[in-house]
């Protein structure tokens, strides 16, 4: 017994200084990344929203006076101008997982909505040529955009793809549904195009809403989304339940404790989702909070960067390395990585010398690599790769 006490002082102070010692490897060790910031296309505005694991990365980059933008590629250091499907604006909104050549956007067409809807689209295009024309879903493979078909109604939208073919989206059906928010008026529903041509298939939605989204689907097929009211698709009361489709099945993720706004945007080849839910007594979503979502672990909170209060998680890997933004309550937003339970600001990590501020994180490939945003002092924002070293 008194050999036992004698060493127990001994075993708490060595295990303290193995912790201390394993906390300070692990910070030492930490990785540190190179940031190469993209070409535009003429505009002061680009962000990479999403890269595969051929460092292919895919966005947008305004035009030269900033009056609309175009869906992007930069591959192999060079930049594509994606186009459009005719109308002023295109986009790759969401992560494009897939590895096999394919891109999937949304685009304007040259032709007016008869409806007068703002559509999802309208959040992703700039200023008085961000609404007035039909929007639709579009793949673009060996230099060639082509429009993905609707469920009847007028637009479509297109966010993932895998290396299968299939790409998930929404699409407008024909039902006017006097419930939708205005200025939407037609129900859409979450689809699946492919994987032949211009195949469409519904998800189906939780029982008693009436409208819904897929954002992102991986490898096995396993799609992520939304289900809930008629209304803007990307979020708010649209997004009520946060959905995994699985072989056939629906298994709605929870919340954070928030009615609104839950919102999957990412799905990993084992199945992990990220994504931001809404927070209590915020209908509007003003303040929004990262999440991940294991099969064993269900929906958590990911928090945020010290001094914020939103936080909104893009892009995840194998290794549930996690990416996003943070932001205070003036919105200005800093890019982080979660990984192990921790998250970071990415700017602690960048080269010495890089100034602009690394803004938002869209994704993560299984490299290491991450597509994402800067901004500088003098408000150019440009879209960037950072490469782990």
């Amino acid at each position: 017994m008194k050999t036992s006490i004698r060493l127990r002082p001994l075993r708490i102070t060595l295990a303290i200084s193995l912790i201390a010692i394993g906390c300070g490897l692990f910070a030492a060790s930490q990785t540190q990344y190179t940031i190469t910031d993209l070409p535009s296309l003429g505009g002061t505005n680009s962000r990479a929203n999403s890269i595969n694991n051929r460092s292919w990365l895919a966005g947008y980059s305004n035009l030269t006076g900033n009056q609309s933008r175009h869906a992007a590629l930069w591959r192999d250091g060079a930049l594509t101008d994606l186009g459009t499907l005719g109308g002023p604006n295109s986009n790759v909104t969401w992560s494009v997982k897939s590895d096999s050549g394919i891109v999937a956007g949304i685009s304007q067409t040259s032709t007016p909505d008869p409806l007068g809807e703002a559509w999802s689209s309208a959040a992703f295009y700039p200023g008085a040529t961000g609404t007035g024309f039909i929007n639709l879903g579009f793949v673009w493979e060996n230099g060639v955009m082509r429009a993905l078909p609707t469920l009847g109604g007028n637009n479509g939208f297109a966010t993932g793809a895998n290396s299968r073919g299939q790409v998930v989206g929404w699409a407008e059906n024909t039902v006017h549904d006097p419930t939708c928010v205005p200025p939407q008026q037609l129900q859409f529903r979450p689809v699946v195009y492919g994987p032949n041509g211009s195949q469409i298939s519904e998800l189906p939605l939780l029982a008693g809403d009436t409208s819904g989204a897929a954002t992102g689907i991986n490898e096995q097929g396993q799609a992520v989304g939304i289900s809930g009211i008629c209304d803007q698709a990307v979020g708010r009361f649209t997004a009520k339940h946060a959905l995994l489709w699985n072989n056939g099945k629906i298994v709605d993720l929870g919340n954070l404790g928030a009615p609104w706004w839950n919102t999957p945007t990412n799905i990993n080849q084992r199945g992990d989702v990220v994504g931001f839910a809404g927070a209590p007594n915020d209908p509007d979503g003003n303040f929004l909070q990262a999440f991940i979502w294991t099969a064993a672990g269900g929906m958590q909170g990911l928090g945020f960067l010290p001094g914020d209060v939103h936080s909104e998680a893009y892009g995840i890997n194998e290794k549930r390395q996690v990416v996003g933004l943070s932001c205070d309550a003036d919105g200005n937003c800093r890019a982080f990585i979660w990984a192990n339970g921790v998250m970071r600001d990415l700017n602690d990590f960048k080269q010495a010398g890089y100034t602009a501020r690394l803004e938002q994180a869209r994704d993560i490939n299984e490299a290491g690599e991450i597509a994402g945003r800067s901004i500088d002092s003098t408000g150019v924002r440009r879209a960037f790769l950072a490469t782990p070293h």
